[in-house]
């Protein structure tokens, strides 16, 4: 049993803890069951809740969501309109975003999968000094897709 200041109050039967733990008018919290003897901690139950209870505020304030963004192509693509969508990727990365990179294929052009994996490879070029390639292009149905994530400063 460890005490409200954390010394060692020894082995001790449960009635006993629980009258030591009455008489400073705290609690009695079982902290490590699996221990032989069991440890039990004499603390005030409800402000440990609260305390706890803060923490995890303070961990969910702490932590960024990350949103998927995406930026679709078709394979006529001209340069113009892919440096506007290459810019609008570098946007959301830099906002700290993943970028979903679609390719969609119409037709016939299912056929040609690799012109879209050179759209593809030549986005990740463009951008592999703020982005790195989470999950390769890969088609699916006919659409090619690719998963950019922002590269991480150390």
């Amino acid at each position: 049993m460890v005490g409200s200041d954390g010394e060692q109050l020894g082995i001790m039967p449960v009635r006993e803890a629980l009258k030591v733990a009455g008489e400073h008018n705290m609690d009695l919290v079982e902290v490590a069951p699996n221990a032989k003897p069991p440890v039990c901690r004499i603390m005030d139950y409800g402000k440990y809740k609260f305390e706890q209870s803060k923490r995890e505020r303070e961990a969910r304030k702490k932590q960024k969501v990350i949103n998927i963004k995406e930026v679709k192509f078709r394979l006529g693509i001209e340069e113009h309109d892919f440096q506007v969508k290459a810019r609008n990727a570098i946007r959301f990365l830099q906002a700290g975003d993943k970028v979903k990179v679609t390719v969609m294929f119409r037709g016939r052009e299912i056929s040609h999968s690799d012109l879209g994996r050179n759209i593809c490879q030549k986005l990740a070029n463009q951008l592999q000094d703020i982005a790195s390639v989470e999950k390769p292009p890969n088609v699916e149905g006919r659409n090619m897709t690719m998963i950019l994530v922002p590269k991480q400063e150390n």
